[in-house]
């Protein structure tokens, strides 16, 4: 037979709050809390939450459900070196190449040329 704080924490599970105050905002982690069930997580958390701040979106997830790379596992997330094509910085040449192009189409050989074809 188990002691009191086993029974406890078999009985109740953690669960994260996440809210965002307008619907274009991104969501926050506020707290945990512990709960029975996902419903009494809800309610509790509306409770505990609304009265505080105006909000337009509150999630309650249970915590175990909330997947992470583990620490061996990071080196996943570094970036390749070969995406350098997908930066906008990449492209920063492209405003000088189109200067020199407009500026080299009207140049004064070129608008010469043009009267050679005009008869008077």
């Amino acid at each position: 037979m188990g002691t009191n704080r086993e029974k406890i924490d078999h009985f109740y599970d953690e669960y994260v709050v996440f809210s965002r105050k307008t619907p274009t905002a991104h969501m926050l982690e506020q707290y945990s809390l512990l709960a029975p069930n996902s419903e009494m997580a809800l309610i509790m958390a509306q409770e505990n939450f609304l009265r505080r701040e105006e909000v337009c979106d509150l999630w309650v997830v249970k915590r175990s459900d909330i997947q992470a790379i583990q620490p061996e596992e990071k080196e996943l997330l570094t970036r390749l070196d070969n995406k350098e094509y997908r930066e906008t910085k990449g492209y920063g040449y492209l405003r000088k190449k189109w200067r020199e192009k407009e500026q080299g189409m009207l140049d004064e050989k070129e608008i010469f040329s043009w009267a050679k074809g005009v008869k008077k």
